[in-house]
C-alpha cells in the first residue's frame, strides 16, 4: 500500500522535506551516540576483565604496597614488609596454582595514601596490598576482596594491669593528638560518663615510651599500630594489649572496579588460605608475641567463602 501526499503549496513541500532531513540527521546523531556509548562500555569491560589474561601472559602480579603503614605494609631496609605484603606473596602462589601455571613474579609498586586507589583505576597495579579499610564510599571507586584483617581502636597497658576499659576511670590515658582514635576515646568517655585524664602525644612512639615510663596508665591507638609498637619496643613482656577493639574496621585487598573474574579468583585463593590455616600462620609470623584478638579469630571463621 502506497500513501501519496499532495501539496498544493510548494513551500509546504520544502518545509516538510527540511524537517524530514533534520529528523534523519538527528536520528543519525543518536545512533552514533549509542554506538559510542556501547563501545566505551565494551572497552572498559575488556580492560577490566583482562587482568587475569594479562597476568597469565606476563607471569607478573603487580601489587601496590605502602611504605608507611606498619605493621600491615611498610618498607624495612628498603624492601616491602608486613602482614599484608606477606599475605599477598602467598596469594600469588595460590593464584598460580589456580591458573595451573608456573609461579608468578610479584612486582611491588610503592603507593601513597593519596594515589593508591588511583593506581588501581589507572591499571598501574593489579591489587592493593596495603592497609585499606572497606567502606561503601570506596566501593564506588574500587572492588574489595573478602576481609583479611580486623582493625580498630584498642588499648595498650602495662603487664599485670586489668585490661578493661572500665578499669581506666580516674586514670591517665594517652592518645595521639588529632586522630580519629582521640575523638572516639573522648566520645566513649562522655557516653559512659567516665572521668579520666586524657593525655595527648605527638607520636605513637612517645605514647608507648610514656606508658613504659609510667607517665600514663594506658595508651589508645589502632590495634595494628599497638601490635607493631609493642613488638618493636624491645620490652613486649612488660606490655599487655587488649584482645578486643572498641571500633570495627575490616581491612581488605582493593581490586580493580568491575573485574568480577579476578575478584572471584582472589576470593577463592583467600578462602582456601583461611581454611588451610595460612592466614593464622601469617598473623603469628608478623605479630608475635601478640596473639589474635576475638574479632580476628571470628574473622578466620566467617570470612572464607565455601567452594
Amino acid at each position: 500500500m502506497t500513501f501519496v501526499t499532495r501539496f498544493r503549496d510548494p513551500g509546504a513541500r520544502l518545509r516538510v522535506c527540511g524537517r524530514l532531513r533534520a529528523l534523519w540527521r538527528g536520528w543519525g546523531d543518536y545512533v552514533m551516540l549509542c554506538r559510542l556509548i556501547v563501545s566505551a562500555v565494551l572497552f572498559a569491560t575488556g580492560v577490566s576483565a583482562a587482568t587475569l589474561e594479562r597476568i597469565a601472559e606476563t607471569g607478573v602480579l603487580r601489587v601496590g604496597v605502602r611504605a608507611d603503614a606498619p605493621p600491615l605494609s611498610y618498607l624495612r631496609d628498603g624492601a616491602p614488609s608486613g602482614y599484608s605484603v606477606a599475605l599477598c606473596d602467598r596469594l600469588a602462589e595460590r593464584l598460580a596454582e589456580q591458573m595451573a601455571r608456573p609461579p608468578l613474579i610479584v612486582e611491588p609498586v610503592v603507593v601513597t595514601t593519596e594515589d593508591r586507589f588511583t593506581a588501581l583505576a589507572e591499571g598501574r597495579i593489579d591489587i592493593l596490598c596495603g592497609a585499606a579499610s572497606m567502606t561503601l564510599a570506596r566501593r564506588a571507586e574500587v572492588d574489595f576482596s573478602i576481609p583479611v584483617y580486623i582493625d580498630g581502636a584498642s588499648v595498650l597497658m602495662r603487664s599485670g594491669e586489668t585490661v578493661d576499659f572500665s578499669a581506666l576511670a580516674n586514670r591517665r590515658i594517652g592518645v595521639r593528638a588529632g586522630t580519629t582514635t582521640e575523638r572516639n576515646l573522648i566520645a566513649t568517655l562522655d557516653a559512659t560518663n567516665m572521668v579520666a585524664d586524657v593525655v595527648t602525644v605527638a607520636e605513637h612512639a612517645e605514647g608507648v615510651a610514656r606508658l613504659l615510663g609510667r607517665d600514663v596508665d594506658a595508651y589508645f591507638a589502632d590495634q595494628s599500630i599497638l601490635l607493631f609498637l609493642m613488638v618493636g619496643s624491645g620490652r613486649a613482656e612488660e606490655l599487655t594489649l587488649a584482645r578486643n577493639v572498641l571500633t570495627i574496621e575490616p581491612q581488605a585487598l582493593a581490586l580493580p572496579l568491575g573485574d568480577a573474574a579476578f575478584r572471584l579468583e582472589v576470593d577463592r585463593a583467600l578462602s582456601r588460605m583461611y581454611r588451610a590455616g595460612e592466614i593464622a600462620a601469617l598473623f603469628d609470623e608478623n605479630f608475635a608475641p601478640a596473639t589474635m584478638g576475638d574479632a580476628m579469630k571470628a574473622l578466620t571463621l566467617i570470612a572464607p567463602i565455601p567452594e
